[in-house]
């Protein structure tokens, strides 16, 4: 018996504010070389690539179709379907277009976001071997990341009893913890990192939507009714879409479903979610810089330590400072001490306040 193929869903829909200014609305992260040669977006489907897995089903933002399929085309990775969202409504309602979109039936669907970096690929598919057996008698399954620091910026995973080798019942879902929950979390050894990536039948997760959130499989199946199709493109109709609830999957189904279970794994994960989690997977120099630019000689470093540059084009040269992000693109350049990167979406929200607050010259 031929083993049963898995279906690589791609979620690539976010805007990934947080690496501004090299990411933006038009050019988000995952469509960015941020740790390789290759894009965030093709390196995910390059770890779902091969006689194991069939073609990928792509759920992204309606203006970035080209660009998606222009960088699969270039990584050999043409997708069967490209779902085109009108408007964000979140993961829930994402991946149900996606279950929809297979067919609704028993394809296992191997759900990823387009913008994780995932360093030992060998551990991540021997995880998705464990978790397979139990996939097939409709249980939903997550992935729960090996946790090296108490994060208060993930969701964490209670780990329960063993259902099989490797794969265990999930206790309970934490949501975003304060410092002290996660030191005692990560101090208990029976929490894991919540790194939302999911495996499950398509039927299975359909049905679980119906019983706990069915205002989304009604709005997605009416869109993907109504939808219009070009080729491997999908537009889901942008009225009925709007109508669903915008709700993640854990919250829709993951926290409420009975048979759900985890696959603790340690497979060099991390979300590259800031400027700071970038430089702490980055190679760096003997004085613990890291830099990368487009283009040789843009960035100089002279009795500069642990800094982290980047620059798509203009030089930037550094003398006698420390621990500082210096990110340049285009017309922007950004620069804060290390640590608090994740105040970029500040700046962007003070940068749209000022806009406002411009009056234009008479």
């Amino acid at each position: 018996m031929t083993a049963r193929k898995i279906v690589p869903v791609i979620l690539s829909g976010g805007s990934g504010t947080r690496l501004w200014p090299m990411s933006r609305p038009e050019m988000p992260k995952q469509m960015l070389a941020l740790t390789a040669d290759e894009t965030m977006l093709q390196l995910t489907a390059g770890r779902a690539f091969g006689e194991r897995f069939a073609a990928p089903i792509v759920v992204a933002n309606a203006r970035h179709a080209d660009l998606v399929e222009q960088q699969l085309a270039e990584a050999g990775a043409t997708p069967q379907a490209l779902i085109l969202e009108p408007i964000g409504r979140n993961t829930a309602p994402a991946i149900a277009l996606a279950a929809i979109a297979a067919g609704g039936g028993g394809d296992a669907l191997l759900v990823m976001p387009s913008d994780h970096v995932i360093g030992d690929v060998a551990a991540f598919h021997a995880a998705i071997e464990a978790a397979m057996p139990l996939v097939t008698q409709g249980w939903l399954v997550t992935f729960g990341i090996a946790p090296d620091a108490p994060e208060i910026g993930y969701g964490w995973i209670q780990i329960g009893d063993e259902l099989q080798p490797g794969v265990n019942r999930v206790a309970r879902f934490v949501e975003k913890p304060p410092l002290d929950k996660a030191q005692s979390m990560l101090a208990s050894g029976d929490h894991a990192w919540n790194g939302g990536i999911f495996l499950f039948l398509a039927d299975a997760y359909l049905e679980a939507l119906a019983q706990f959130d069915p205002g989304i499989l009604t709005a997605t199946q009416e869109a993907m009714d109504k939808a219009r199709t070009e080729g491997s493109r999908i537009y889901p109709d942008a009225v009925a879409f709007a109508a669903s609830p915008d709700d993640s999957i854990d919250y829709a189904v993951m926290e409420k479903a009975d048979r759900v279970a985890v696959v603790p794994v340690a497979m060099g994960w991390n979300d590259v979610g800031s400027w700071d989690a970038l430089h702490a997977i980055s190679d760096t120099d003997g004085d613990g810089n890291a830099h990368r630019s487009h283009g040789d000689g843009n960035v100089l470093a002279i009795d500069t330590k642990n800094c982290f540059v980047r620059s798509d084009g203009v030089r930037v040269s550094l003398v006698g400072v420390e621990d500082l992000i210096v990110v340049a693109s285009g017309n922007d350049v950004l620069i804060m001490r290390r640590g608090r990167s994740q105040e970029v979406k500040k700046l962007i929200e003070a940068m749209k306040n000022a806009a406002k607050n411009i009056t234009p010259s008479s």
